[in-house]
């Protein structure tokens, strides 16, 4: 089935987001999928992304899950996952399936580098818009359970941010969250003034 979000809702999307792209069709599918499984946004439903792409900010936008807000998690492990919970529920993970890329990564990777290095052709870059183009909409046509692998889970969501005391780092002078202290020949001191001391790098 087409995507159900509203014509208004993706340009917002691509408004907040700055252009549209493959990445960000992903996210506002991945939001469609937790709109549809778990019921309207709100306060407590949680985005926990395995990913720092495009899609996290279409699902920022559509779920109104926010870092700021400590219902979005952002978890650095490269992967196109997104897991949805409402608090005190159970939720599902949603795994963007490979065949769903349709192979176009073939073509398109090589194409990318090419235009990163600076290296690409008019029309080699003309080639590279038109698969983008292809796969977004590719994307946006596609059945959800077809575009991702979803595992139903009992587990709980992350728990809410708390309120921390915070501290002084002994180095700079600068406050900062009591958990994102460390502590170093009986100083206390904030992520980067221990970096640039601790030999175990």
């Amino acid at each position: 089935m087409p995507c159900m979000i509203s014509p208004e809702q993706i340009s917002a999307c691509i408004a907040f987001h700055g252009h549209e792209c493959p990445g960000l069709a992903i996210g506002i599918r991945a939001a469609e999928l937790a709109l549809r499984e778990l019921g309207p946004a709100g306060p407590d439903l949680v985005a926990v992304c395995e990913t720092d792409m495009c899609g996290v900010d279409a699902i920022m936008m559509l779920t109104n899950c926010t870092v700021g807000k400590g219902n979005l998690v952002f978890r650095d492990l490269g992967k196109m996952a997104f897991t949805f919970h409402r608090r005190g529920g159970p939720g599902f993970r949603a795994v963007l399936r490979p065949q769903s890329r349709r192979g176009m990564d073939e073509h398109m990777v090589p194409l990318m580098r090419k235009d990163i290095d600076g290296r690409a052709t008019d029309a080699e870059r003309q080639e590279l818009l038109d698969l983008r183009k292809q796969m977004q909409r590719s994307f946006m046509a596609m059945e959800l359970e077809d575009m991702f692998d979803i595992t139903k889970l009992e587990s709980l969501p992350p728990r809410p941010p708390s309120i921390l005391e915070s501290l002084v780092c002994d180095t700079c002078g600068e406050r900062v969250m009591e958990s994102r202290t460390r502590r170093f020949q009986g100083r206390t001191l904030c992520i980067p003034c221990f970096e640039a001391v601790e030999q175990k790098r």
